[in-house]
């Protein structure tokens, strides 16, 4: 393997392990000891729950494609996985607000597992079968896990500065270090050891397991609205309500759609983009840089969520650097010549991508913690988990567009498109940020007027 990965990689390890050992006062905050007993539970549980996603990823489609299935077999069972987390995981996910969000998760755990079950069969309606489950579950982890941690979070007491500092340091963990090693860990299971691609599933199957345990036994239940009167459908109005009359809601949903949506585009679109002439390239380890990358990101967001950095503001900043990092293979493409010999090692214009793909992976790193810490503030509890699955809507949709016409445009086409999303996502954080600021002055004197009124009879 080129010298050039290994620098690339070695670089980044070293300017993450520089950002953690080198905190200052500023970038640590004092907290109780209790809240870091609760911190450190639910770090550990995002992570067993991450695990069993993450092992999965690397094998899904080489597992489909050695029971016989074609790229278009293949396709239509991605698209069905994200279909399903829009249709059934938005009801699903929205049950978690009336029923319980410990439910909620175990649902998950299950879900998955059962998910994980169906793997062992070459039939493609059972493989179907998992990929609806595989669905709802994703809409689970994305909204239960994060309501649950609110809800508790503020029922217990703590300080909201603090809820930050579980997000940095969730993703951090989960998203970052746990990627990486269960990349490695999956590949030496199937590879090394021989037990073939299967073997990752039944590992976060076990995963999951041990993570539904500890939430069986060290989880209290919390809920958005228990009410008995309201069914599903009245918790569906209530959200789209929430959304339509509150413009930061509206807008933060639209944000994340827009981001994601890209985020989601670039998983397919990065291998043909690195190797168009079919360069050999290792996929493994640059996923693993791509991870290390997203660990930069979120070590970066904790110093800026400790310091009580305006995040309305610096996700401006974050949403136009990762425009121009995925409009770098429309400006490569145009400016740096493509060889048209078959195969050797990655081109000139493919290392210049690599690194803007490092970047995106950082900006990726800040924005989960950055948008858990803007939900916190905007999103209703009585129905966060009902408009985060809204949330989920047009994002699935998006995706499942793009997954049946991959094919259909050429790839800087793609590119583009999902550059033109983010400087759309970096002009409403900035709508965002103006109308935060309005709310927040005229809450401010109407505080004012109201406690001058005793005064004047």
């Amino acid at each position: 393997m080129e010298v050039f990965y290994y620098l690339v990689f070695g670089g980044l390890a070293a300017v993450v392990a520089g950002l953690e050992l080198g905190k200052s006062a500023k970038d640590r905050v004092t907290t109780s000891q209790a809240f870091n007993s609760f911190k450190n539970n639910y770090v550990l549980v995002y992570s067993l729950m991450m695990s069993g996603d993450w092992l999965q990823g690397p094998y899904v489609y080489y597992l489909y494609s050695q029971y016989g299935f074609d790229k278009g077999d293949i396709g239509r069972l991605f698209i069905a996985g994200f279909g399903s987390s829009m249709l059934f995981g938005t009801i699903v996910g929205s049950l978690a607000d009336k029923q319980g969000r410990k439910r909620a998760c175990i649902t998950y755990c299950i879900s998955y597992i059962l998910s994980c079950i169906t793997k062992h069969s070459p039939e493609y309606k059972i493989l179907m079968i998992g990929r609806v489950l595989g669905g709802i579950a994703t809409s689970l982890l994305f909204s239960a896990f994060e309501s649950w941690l609110v809800a508790e979070h503020n029922k217990r007491g703590f300080d909201s500065q603090w809820l930050s500092i579980t997000f940095s340091k969730a993703i951090f963990l989960g998203n970052g270090l746990v990627a990486i090693v269960s990349g490695l860990f999956a590949n030496l299971l199937a590879d090394n050891l021989g037990f073939g691609p299967v073997a990752p599933f039944d590992a976060a199957a076990c995963f999951l397991a041990i993570g539904m345990a500890i939430i069986m036994s060290s989880w209290s239940e919390n809920y958005g609205d228990p009410s008995e009167s309201k069914d599903l459908m009245s918790q569906f109005k209530v959200a789209a309500k929430a959304i339509a009359s509150d413009e930061k809601i509206a807008l933060l949903g639209a944000i994340q759609s827009l981001f994601e949506g890209s985020m989601y585009t670039f998983v397919f679109l990065w291998t043909p983009a690195l190797s168009p002439n079919e360069e050999d390239i290792p996929h493994g380890f640059i996923f693993a840089t791509f991870m290390l990358s997203s660990m930069l990101g979120s070590s970066i967001a904790a110093r800026l969520l400790a310091r009580k950095l305006k995040v309305e503001g610096y996700m401006q900043i974050v949403f136009t650097i990762s425009a121009f990092t995925l409009f770098l293979p429309v400006v490569t493409n145009i400016l740096v010549p493509t060889s048209s010999v078959k195969g050797g090692s990655i081109s000139f214009g493919g290392t210049l991508q690599l690194l803007g793909f490092c970047t995106f992976e950082a900006c990726v790193g800040i924005f989960w913690p950055s948008i858990m810490k803007m939900r916190s503030q905007y999103i209703p509890e009585e129905a966060r988990s009902t408009i985060m699955n809204f949330f989920r809507i047009p994002l699935n949709l998006f995706v499942c567009v793009v997954l049946y016409n991959v094919n259909a445009f050429p790839i800087t086409v793609m590119f583009g498109m999902c550059s033109i999303f983010l400087f759309m996502a970096a002009i409403l954080q900035r709508r965002l940020m103006v109308v935060s600021d309005l709310h927040k002055s005229s809450t401010k004197a109407q505080e004012m007027v109201d406690e001058d009124e005793p005064l004047n009879p």
